[in-house]
């Protein structure tokens, strides 16, 4: 793979996902902390809406991040195609979320001209505390 170098800032990523699916409050699908080379880190602050019995982050809401901390690493070093879509989610979850700040690190692993695929870690506290994983594909329209 050659070097990955971004082409959009958090301010022009945040400010397409507004544009591009203007639900609202986009913090509640998780806000893009930084974006480095073949990097995205997302943060998202759960609620109750985000909560199962138990009071931990429901697995859809984990889902969730990690979808959009996918999409944009991808989007983040190609530019905003909105018609990038997800072909294959497989999440491991490997603890249980506390109602505290989760953290989603998107790593792109392959970035080629249909398919990018793209490495997912959810912590919380330490990035060595791994509380869920998530290997993530998504197809990108010719």
């Amino acid at each position: 793979m050659t070097a990955l170098v971004p082409v959009m800032t958090v301010g022009e990523l945040s400010d397409f996902f507004v544009q591009a699916f203007p639900v609202g409050d986009h913090d509640r699908l998780g806000r893009i902390d930084s974006i480095e080379p073949g990097f995205v880190r997302l943060a998202l602050e759960p609620d109750s809406s985000n909560l199962r019995p138990g009071g931990i982050v429901s697995g859809p809401t984990q889902m969730g991040l990690v979808d959009r901390a996918a999409y944009a690493v991808i989007l983040a070093h190609i530019g905003p195609v909105a018609m990038a879509v997800t072909s294959n989610l497989n999440m491991s979850f490997l603890r249980a979320v506390k109602q505290q700040t989760v953290w989603c690190d998107a790593v792109l692993l392959k970035l080629g001209k249909r398919l990018a695929t793209v490495d997912c870690r959810l912590w919380q506290d330490d990035p060595a505390n791994v509380v869920g994983q998530a290997v993530v594909t998504y197809a990108i329209p010719g």
